[in-house]
């Protein structure tokens, strides 16, 4: 091809790509994400029929959890907030072909070293178990179940993390719908592992642990297209001299504890959730689901398309612009969190009898659940905040700082489950709450330090009047709340409904607090303007 066309080629990319603005962004991301994350419910509802919160539901839970735990860290987490960054500047500051190389090398970096991992993880099964869940040690089938179902689920994390650096670099291409739309493979593998292979085994756990790496394999391969188009398709090189991919390892290292704390948090509970009575996994696995909603579909979709933005801004020097974005965001994920965690608080019980009270889960599960799932709840707004504040980090490629305070963190996660736990499981046997209290605790420290850090540095100037804004939609919540602890008292018992009658009901339950909520905004004065972004679009 002649350099014209070369340059012809290279045009019509940036052309394609251009930057969306945030809030349309954003709701392309969200609604792809809601619609994975209603899967991700009727996911969750076919194991609570399949499988429940028995023992072998603990094995398949800690099984799945691993890889994702990793998959956080290697993907969406720390990887990607450090791969971003860099990958933003080569696109503002050199041509595509160098772009392309240093995609080249990454790729070939991340996914040699994946199969390394993956390799030792499946040899080690019965290792990573003692690691991950001790507390099984004592129950030999349980033990080999969990290392069985192990081996299988574990390559998820080869493919769903070059996934996620597909995602990356299609993210920063303004290509968000692809990414945002691949998760929805996983809750359809699985439901169909559930629904139609499940009953058919013995050990209906090893169908769902094969659907796990059938997702994997299927999410890798629908992004190819999508990087094609865009010519991003990666021909992996193992190279760890070139200056690109020793930046990003450099930033990647530390960046490991500073986005990954929650879900460090989490699998350290995880650990000491397998020390308490059988189901306390899986108790603290479907409040976990519930309290990520909320999060997965506004807060990662906010995040998602900020860090982009702020590395842009970074890159122009624009302080003014970086302020707005992360004003913006924190108004969002507020707007959003803030009901949110009222109602899961007041509708605990009611939602996961709607959800998941079918089949083998019992009164008993359901009544475990919906203590964690408030003590979860209490902390939604600081996961969210997490999740928009990192990226001010990130986006300027600082990881001290945000090691430091995830640290801090994490150190406070582990007193408190110690302080909670032990008195917790002595008096009451539900200690597993006090593992979702700790987590909450130390989601507030860790949103808390992060935005300290970008206001008393100057890098993040907060627009006036946000204190007064955020008052006003604690005090919406608040009377939502009390409205649906009224409604409450009508209330049918749904263990005599049917599960189209429990939807409706709780449906019904949440369109009056919606309505409910989003009014007393508007008579306190808010408008659809004040959640536009200042810039970007």
């Amino acid at each position: 091809m002649s350099e014209q066309g070369d340059s012809k080629k290279q045009a019509t990319i940036i052309v394609e790509t251009k930057p969306k603005g945030l809030l349309r962004s954003s709701a392309i991301v969200s609604v792809f994400t809601m619609l994975s994350r209603v899967l991700g419910l009727l996911r969750d509802i076919a194991f609570a029929t399949f499988i429940g919160a028995a023992g072998n539901a603990d094995a398949f839970f800690i099984a799945f959890k691993v890889p994702n735990f990793l998959r956080r860290l290697f993907s969406e987490g720390a990887f990607s907030q450090a791969f971003v960054p860099v990958l933003s500047e080569y696109k503002t500051q050199r041509d595509h072909l160098t772009v392309k190389a240093l995609i080249d090398r990454v790729a070939g970096v991340l996914g040699g070293s994946l199969i390394v991992v993956t390799g030792l993880a499946v040899m080690a099964a019965p290792v990573l178990v003692y690691v991950v869940a001790p507390g099984f040690s004592g129950q030999p089938e349980k033990m080999e179940l969990t290392a069985s179902l192990i081996r299988i689920t574990f390559p998820y994390l080869f493919f769903i993390s070059l996934t996620g650096f597909a995602g990356a670099m299609l993210n920063s291409y303004g290509r968000f719908a692809v990414p945002a739309v691949t998760p929805v493979l996983l809750n359809l593998s699985l439901i169909a592992a559930a629904v139609c292979y499940a009953p058919t085994m013995a050990e209906p756990t090893y169908a769902l642990a094969w659907g796990v790496f059938v997702a994997g394999l299927a999410q890798l391969l629908f992004q190819l297209p999508a990087l094609y188009r865009v010519d991003l398709v990666p021909k992996p090189k193992w190279d760890l001299k070139d200056s690109g991919v020793r930046r990003i390892l450099k930033l990647m290292v530390p960046a490991l504890f500073g986005v990954s704390v929650s879900q460090i948090n989490l699998l350290l509970d995880t650990v000491l959730a397998s020390f308490l009575p059988t189901g306390s996994v899986s108790w603290l696995y479907f409040s976990d689901r519930l309290s990520e909603l909320p999060l997965g579909v506004f807060a990662i979709a906010v995040s998602t398309v900020i860090l982009p933005s702020l590395s842009r801004d970074v890159a122009g020097d624009d302080g003014n612009k970086f302020s707005q974005t992360m004003d913006w965001a924190i108004r969002m994920v507020s707007m959003i969190a803030l009901p949110a965690a009222v109602a899961l608080i007041v509708l605990a019980e009611p939602i996961l009898m709607a959800l998941f009270q079918y089949g083998e889960m019992t009164s008993r599960d359901i009544s475990m659940s919906a203590l964690s799932l408030r003590a979860y709840a209490a902390g939604l707004l600081a996961f969210m905040l997490i999740k928009v504040l990192a990226p001010g980090y990130y986006s300027r490629q600082d990881t001290k700082t945000p090691v430091k305070i995830g640290i801090i963190a994490m150190v406070a996660n582990m007193v408190l489950n110690f302080a909670l736990v032990l008195p917790l499981h002595h008096f009451w046997q539900v200690g597993h709450v006090g593992l979702a209290l700790a987590t909450a605790s130390a989601a507030w420290l860790n949103a808390i330090l992060l935005w300290r850090g970008l206001v008393s540095t100057g890098v993040y100037q907060a627009a006036s009047g946000q204190l007064v804004q955020m008052a006003k939609l604690l005090v919406a919540a608040l009377i939502m709340g009390a409205a649906l602890v009224w409604l409450g008292q009508f209330s049918v018992d749904m263990l005599s409904q049917h599960w189209w009658q429990r939807g409706l009901s709780l449906l019904g339950l949440c369109g009056v607090g919606a309505i409910i909520y989003f009014g007393i905004l508007a008579i306190s004065g808010f408008r659809p303007a004040d959640f536009k972004p200042a810039n970007n679009g």
